[in-house]
């Protein structure tokens, strides 16, 4: 069941990548109105905070570096929209998700800033801790790719559906594989969901491995599929394994900023809120996109505004 090709495609080569790779043309057609709309909501929502955070951070106003999830904010948006019930185990590039499941963006403004009023009191340094009691979310707290067992874990001790959510550097772990096959062994409702932006801080993939992640995956029995981080394909394929769990996603992103901080060394190969943007805009809800534009900037400027 694996949805991955060699040959021609984009991935036979690690450094072309296509934002078209294996999405499904027609998805935005299979999501409701309100679903287009959630998504857009979502993905503005992350991309004016983190907007307000390089505003502040270049600024010079911030004593560390800011793990920053532009760029790959369709993911969060797709997983929040058609899976909110599902419990969530992270990664450190997590802001996107944290907003889009219903944190308060409060609480990570005060997070990043170590104060009392962050998710986890500010005791953590702040820079990707971001974790709700009692809401399904759990942090990655610092060991790359520890979320996965953690989550694979967490499935069989209560049976929920989980999403362990990873870059394509903590895929590699030792745990993380061993946590495939566990959950492949054991039938568990797990989604493992790869944003894979092709580096590791700035190692790229075809340095650090000559196997496939999808590949590994379908050997354990694993359904997999690669695709870039189009949201609507997101979510069509999401239906379609959910009921199928154990799933895995590899979901090419693009890293709008550096590893850590809010410098750029190159604009991305592609720059996927725009063309989801123009895609709901297609659909004749150009006003409705910007009612939520205006909306988030206020309520992301309102956040920040004793920073700015």
């Amino acid at each position: 069941m694996a949805n991955h090709k060699k040959g021609s495609d984009s991935l036979s080569n690690p450094n072309c990548r296509d934002s078209r790779f294996h999405i499904i043309p027609d998805a935005i057609s299979r999501c409701s109105r309100e679903e287009c709309l959630s998504v857009f909501r979502h993905m503005t929502r992350a991309r004016e905070f983190e907007n307000c955070i390089v505003r502040v951070d270049q600024a010079g106003k911030f004593q560390i570096k800011v793990h920053m999830s532009s760029g790959q904010e369709a993911v969060s948006a797709a997983l929040a929209t058609v899976a909110p019930a599902y419990q969530y185990f992270i990664q450190h590039r997590s802001m996107d998700i944290f907003l889009a499941l219903g944190g308060a963006p409060e609480e990570v403004r005060d997070e990043i800033n170590c104060l009392p009023g962050g998710c986890v009191g500010g005791k953590l340094g702040g820079a990707f801790q971001y974790h709700r009691d009692g809401r399904d979310l759990y942090a990655h707290t610092g060991l790359i790719g520890e979320n996965i067992p953690v989550g694979v874990g967490a499935a069989l001790g209560n049976g929920r559906r989980t999403v362990c959510l990873f870059g394509d550097g903590a895929a590699e772990e030792d745990y993380a594989l061993t946590a495939y096959g566990f959950a492949a062994t054991h039938r568990l409702p797990v989604l493992f969901v790869c944003t894979d932006n092709r580096l590791s801080v700035l190692s790229p993939l075809a340095k650090r491995r000559s196997w496939d992640l999808c590949e590994v995956a379908a050997g354990f029995g694993i359904p997999s599929y690669d695709m870039t981080d189009d949201p609507f394909t997101i979510m069509q394929r999401l239906r379609e394994v959910e009921d199928h769990l154990p799933a895995l996603f590899n979901i090419q992103v693009c890293r709008d900023y550096w590893h850590a901080g809010t410098g750029i060394d190159q604009p991305p190969e592609w720059n996927r809120y725009a063309l989801v943007r123009e895609q709901i805009a297609a659909l004749g809800l150009d006003s409705e996109l910007e009612q939520i534009e205006r909306a988030a900037r206020r309520e992301m400027e309102d956040v920040w505004k004793d920073y700015l």
